[in-house]
């Protein structure tokens, strides 16, 4: 297993949650953002286990061979991504 794997995992529950709230006013809000948390972990997907933004994530000790823990911040910016560029996401989450 990758060094990126957990994350990858992670964004992918998280976009499964997104996809599980039923909400009939959000206009396909959820759906929008599952998409993104999906096109995230596709991209953690295909970036080395040098990557800067990786290793800064497991100097951190958020990412660890067996899981993704994310702190309150990191937790709190993922429930209220938008979508957008999965760079600036895990550039966001490294900081």
């Amino acid at each position: 297993m990758s060094t990126t794997a957990p994350l990858s995992d992670h964004l992918r529950a998280h976009a499964r949650r997104r996809l599980d709230r039923v909400e009939p006013s959000d206009e396909g809000r959820n759906a929008r953002l599952a998409l993104a948390l999906i096109d995230a972990a596709c991209y953690v997907d295909t970036l080395p286990e040098d990557d800067p933004v990786i290793v800064a994530l497991r100097e951190t000790g958020m990412l660890k061979p067996d899981g993704f823990e994310p702190g309150d911040r990191e937790a709190q910016l993922l429930a209220e991504w938008s979508g957008g560029d999965p760079a600036q996401l895990l550039a966001a989450l490294a900081r």
